[in-house]
């Protein structure tokens, strides 16, 4: 079967270890089954594991891919969640959760291998192409908001580095949900996309904000952690689920407990909660932001514009 697959692991060169070829059927164990994949979507993990970052070079060759929607072996069109091992569903006793490309072949084929468990029904008001975006960045976007940071309707928050896909989903899904949106980016072109998705104001990176906010989604890290702490009110919080610039920022710590703030982590989510996205999506009418649909065969091009910074919401691959 056709794949995108990691074959070399590489810090400086990361798309030198992507391929796109021919990969065998994937190995079907006990509690698995089998997803014909109708579309999936790039995220940076992707990139990131081509560069090392949980995923071993005694692993390789590993079928790339987190996110996924198709067809299961009873013709229902599912959405696959990306995390294996969840509550130990599906798989060994003792064994950790890991996302699709860690331990597991992932969805940038014609078809993949999860557990049962994983599977939850498609929308059928949804696209497979809508669909495939919510596992990893749109549920990352849920569960900081919703679960984590401690705001209501009517808060007010900041979403750093507007453009990537976990940012363009805070903003949609804030903006449905009632809150005042506000949004930074070093890019003109992304503010104004930021604000036609939904936030309220958009301002250049580092730029002083017309009052404190009540929470901000920090995805950025180190470029953007300084502004981000000078930005929420007293006891606000930060809620962080990624660090695309760098994890080592200047702490800030005097900032930080002075004025009592919330500093929490975020990673992914869970089955429960991708099943409360997939309704949001439905009842309230909010999609994905998509930046452009590609075959698989063009992943190497996709892989390259996400590495320049050089698209605003998902980038899908129709299968």
């Amino acid at each position: 079967m056709l794949a995108a697959f990691a074959s070399a692991i590489s810090g400086d060169d990361p798309l030198g270890g992507l391929e796109i070829g021919e990969r065998p059927e994937p190995e079907v164990a006990p509690g698995f089954t089998t997803v014909t994949v109708r579309a999936t979507s790039l995220n940076h993990h992707d990139l990131w594991s081509l560069r090392g970052v949980g995923l071993p070079e005694e692993r390789l060759p590993m079928i790339l891919g987190c996110d996924g929607a198709g067809i299961d072996e009873d013709g229902n069109e599912v959405v696959v969640h990306a995390v294996v091992g969840e509550g130990g569903r599906g798989v060994k006793d003792g064994e950790r959760p890991t996302i699709l490309t860690e331990r597991y072949q992932g969805t940038f084929a014609e078809r993949v291998a999860v557990p049962r468990w994983n599977l939850l029904p498609k929308p059928a008001a949804l696209s497979f192409e809508e669909a495939a975006c919510l596992p990893t960045a749109w549920l990352t976007a849920y569960r900081m908001l919703f679960t984590r940071s401690g705001t209501q309707p009517g808060d007010t928050i900041l979403v750093q580095g507007a453009g990537g896909g976990v940012a363009s989903a805070l903003i949609v899904l804030a903006r449905a949900a009632g809150y005042r949106v506000w949004a930074t980016s070093r890019s003109e072109e992304k503010r104004a996309r930021a604000v036609e998705l939904g936030a309220h104001q958009a301002f250049e990176s580092g730029a002083r904000l017309p009052e404190r906010v009540d929470a901000v989604m920090e995805t950025v890290g180190a470029a953007t952690w300084a502004h981000s702490v000078a930005s929420v009110r007293e006891e606000g919080t930060i809620v962080i689920s990624g660090a695309t610039s760098g994890p080592n920022p200047p702490a800030a710590l005097t900032r930080v407990f002075f004025h009592q703030l919330r500093v929490v982590g975020s990673t992914m989510g869970s089955r429960d909660e991708l099943a409360r996205l997939l309704r949001f999506c439905e009842v309230t009418g909010v999609r994905p932001v998509i930046d452009s649909v590609r075959s698989l065969v063009e992943a190497p091009e996709g892989f390259a514009k996400m590495e320049s910074g050089d698209l605003v919401g998902k980038l899908v691959f129709a299968i």
